[in-house]
């Protein structure tokens, strides 16, 4: 009996002993409620774009609910492809996410070779925004009094007129392709490394137009730097009613619309994609946001997330066809 105490008080004193010498007292070693640090977000254009007008809302909204920081980490180039690679590579602890957008469904199809798998290396957390696309001119090179009057002036002067993108392979330079494809015109695609350049060179008069999503040239139209000829859909958008639809104007197909996402790298442990999205979700509906939103002509989906992932799947196929059926090239 004598030995069986003793051995026991000698156990016990040993656990106490291996508590001590531990860094992290063993009764906290449980796992930390997420986030419990900074979080960081790769968005894959330079600051200024459409991305961006719906990334830095959330970081703020984000910072707000957690008390934590959620990062902006702008990584531009090949039509927001680096910086999905740059993502799909990161270390999988839940501290890193990645606002992606409709052109990584598009990239497959025009990429001969990507160094990631949309679908095998990264996981679709929610969509945060959708936001029609807009054409829109610089109002001192195309003084066309509305579309029906530029598509005349453009069927007149094939080449005469350029267009800006984000990049090759991505939504603005697609909707070109489809745009030129559907209305039997020929415009210039010029690329940039992001809608925000593009945006500022023709708000410059360095391009003459631009398929932009409405969430980033909004305040420019608002402001009459760029003008607005035209907006994707069946409908007109609330934030500008002015301005008609690509249905009314005889262009019934032409519907493309810009959509933001967030993805996790692969791995990313369960309960951190799902407090991921809980955050995110709260961050888009909060009063601040949904006034953004409102006034870039935006919807928040609040899908679910296998709704997310569906979704995907299908933007997938789409802009495979639109590839394949316009010819679209990288330039």
């Amino acid at each position: 009996m004598y030995e069986r105490i003793q051995w026991g008080q000698r156990r016990n004193f040993l656990k106490v002993l291996c508590a001590a010498a531990s860094p992290v007292p063993y009764w906290s070693q449980a796992q930390s409620p997420w986030p419990s640090k900074p979080v960081t977000m790769v968005v894959p254009f330079p600051a200024g774009g459409g991305t961006d007008a719906f990334a830095r809302p959330i970081s703020a909204q984000f910072a707000k609910l957690t008390g934590k920081q959620l990062i902006i980490d702008n990584r531009g180039g090949a039509g927001g492809t680096l910086g999905a690679a740059v993502a799909a590579k990161s270390t999988p602890d839940g501290y890193n996410l990645f606002m992606g957008a409709v052109h990584h469904t598009i990239a497959p199809s025009m990429y001969p070779r990507l160094d990631y798998d949309l679908e095998r290396d990264l996981v679709p957390l929610i969509l945060v925004a959708n936001v029609p696309q807009v054409l829109v001119v610089n109002p001192r090179k195309v003084q066309s009094a509305d579309f029906k009057a530029f598509l005349q002036m453009l069927k007149k002067n094939p080449g005469r007129l350029n267009y800006g993108s984000a990049g090759g392979g991505t939504s603005h330079h697609l909707a070109g392709e489809l745009f030129k494809l559907q209305t039997q015109t020929f415009i210039t695609h010029i690329p940039y490394r992001g809608a925000g350049p593009a945006l500022q060179d023709l708000i410059a008069g360095n391009v003459d137009m631009m398929f932009d999503g409405l969430g980033s040239s909004a305040a420019h139209i608002k402001g009459g730097r760029i003008k607005a000829l035209m907006v994707s859909g069946a409908r007109r958008n609330a934030a500008f009613p002015d301005v008609p639809c690509s249905a009314e104007l005889g262009l019934s197909d032409y519907t493309v619309s810009t959509w933001y996402g967030v993805w996790a790298p692969k791995g990313t442990p369960a309960d951190a994609q799902a407090r991921a999205i809980e955050e995110i979700r709260r961050a888009c509906q909060t009063d601040d946001a949904k006034a953004v939103w409102a006034n870039q002509g935006a919807e928040f989906p609040n899908l679910t997330t296998t709704q997310f992932e569906a979704f995907i799947k299908k933007e997938l196929a789409k802009w495979s066809q639109v590839v394949r059926v316009s010819g679209a090239k990288l330039d």
